[in-house]
């Protein structure tokens, strides 16, 4: 653990400020020395917290200063690579798990994860509860679709956690993997994520319920400005997963192969639109990060409106037309009776998968459309005349969207 006194008086004053601001020191020395970074994208995974310590985390990459003190970072925790898990997190309680509060931002060297509680509370904050795993399962299905992805991990189920993800300057994509049973039509974190959408011009990927429940009134997959995930049964049947929230935006990967918890270097098979959603959102990362590199952008976080900033600039809804347009539906022709998926409609499929299946097929098309170098298809009157009524019905629930951003 590090915690120089430079670092921490730089960090104080970014909290206070709430970014640096064009003049401040630390852009002035990087414009000054020329200290290069990759072109990169910074997605926020929010869920019950994260194993640092797996194997699927670890980079030899090395994060230069600059870069980790504009991430606000407060505290630098280097972790011990010896031992099992349990031995690992006890030789580093008193030099990091037990120094966390709520108000620190931690950086992980030999990872590309910082991470923040800003709840509190939590017996080891930040650590994944030993009972659960959720969000390292979470945050490994982000990296299995951009490697090379920052992760601003945030613990949390509230609004606090999202406004802590969608109000940082350096965040592109926040990815929520959790809401009401049976998308319940209940308030819950949607005036944070418009805030970061609408206010801050990131991305939101939410996740549609694990039920054939619709997910326009759902508060995490349903808002206009939310990207609403559901789930489909890639490499098996190609069809819907049956328990996966219906009429949302895309359908993504349902079940995946994801880091274990509490250990150095296990796996699990895991399904659930909980999957789905952050591999949604490193799919997006992983364009950006490609786009950012094509047009000169050293940057994140969506600055003055766009997310891509640099010779050619890109919107978040230029980044969402395109994904709409990439969107296609699976043949019916290919369901399995027993694999427990329900077939793909030859009418309205939009009803089942919105736009259609999100995969690595759509990742290039995507980019070619926005770079220009190709132009994706229009969708067939059908399928946008259902789409716009679905925008209709969550416009009309959960209150007006600005146009420039449809």
């Amino acid at each position: 653990m590090q915690r120089p006194l430079l670092l921490a008086l730089l960090m104080v004053s970014a909290s206070l400020a709430g970014c640096f601001s064009e003049d401040s020191e630390v852009v002035t020395e990087v414009e000054e020395e020329g200290d290069s970074f990759r072109h990169y994208t910074v997605i926020a995974p929010i869920d019950t917290g994260i194993n640092p310590y797996h194997n699927h985390f670890q980079t030899d990459e090395i994060l230069p200063d600059w870069f980790i003190e504009q991430m606000q970072t407060t505290l630098i925790c280097n972790l011990t690579q010896e031992g099992t898990y349990q031995e690992r997190v006890d030789a580093d309680r008193e030099t990091c798990w037990d120094l966390i509060t709520a108000s620190d931002i931690v950086y992980f060297p030999g990872t590309r994860i910082f991470a923040q509680s800003p709840d509190g509370g939590t017996p080891t904050m930040i650590l994944d509860d030993p009972s659960d795993g959720h969000g390292t399962a979470v945050t490994g299905a982000v990296l299995d679709a951009d490697p090379d992805a920052i992760i601003f991990f945030v613990e949390g189920f509230s609004e606090n956690a999202v406004t802590t993800a969608g109000t940082h300057p350096m965040v592109d994509v926040i990815t929520t993997s959790f809401g009401a049973i049976g998308s319940a039509p209940v308030p819950g974190i949607e005036d944070a994520t418009k805030v970061a959408v609408v206010d801050n011009h990131k991305i939101h990927t939410g996740a549609a319920d694990n039920s054939p429940s619709p997910a326009v009134q759902d508060a995490t997959a349903g808002p206009p400005w939310s990207i609403g995930v559901s789930g489909y049964a890639e490499g098996d049947d190609d069809q819907k997963e049956t328990m996966s929230g219906s009429y949302p935006d895309m359908a993504s990967d349902w079940t995946q192969v994801l880091p274990n918890h509490q250990d150095i270097d296990g796996y699990h098979e895991t399904s659930g639109t909980s999957f789905a959603t952050p591999r949604t959102a490193g799919f997006l990362g992983h364009i950006m990060t490609s786009l950012r590199a094509e047009f000169n952008d050293a940057g994140s976080g969506g600055r003055d409106g766009f997310l891509v900033d640099g010779d050619v600039q890109i919107s978040n809804s230029d980044i969402r037309n395109a994904l709409n347009l990439s969107g296609w539906y699976p043949s019916a022709s290919s369901w399995n009776p027993t694999g427990g998926t329900t077939p793909i409609s030859p009418i309205l499929p939009c009803t089942q998968v919105g736009w259609g299946v999100l995969n690595w097929s759509n990742i290039d098309p995507i980019i070619e459309h926005l770079n220009g170098s190709a132009t994706l298809p229009s969708r067939s009157g059908d399928v946008n005349s259902c789409m716009a009524a679905n925008q209709a019905a969550r416009e009309a629930y959960w209150g007006s969207y600005p146009a420039e951003q449809d």
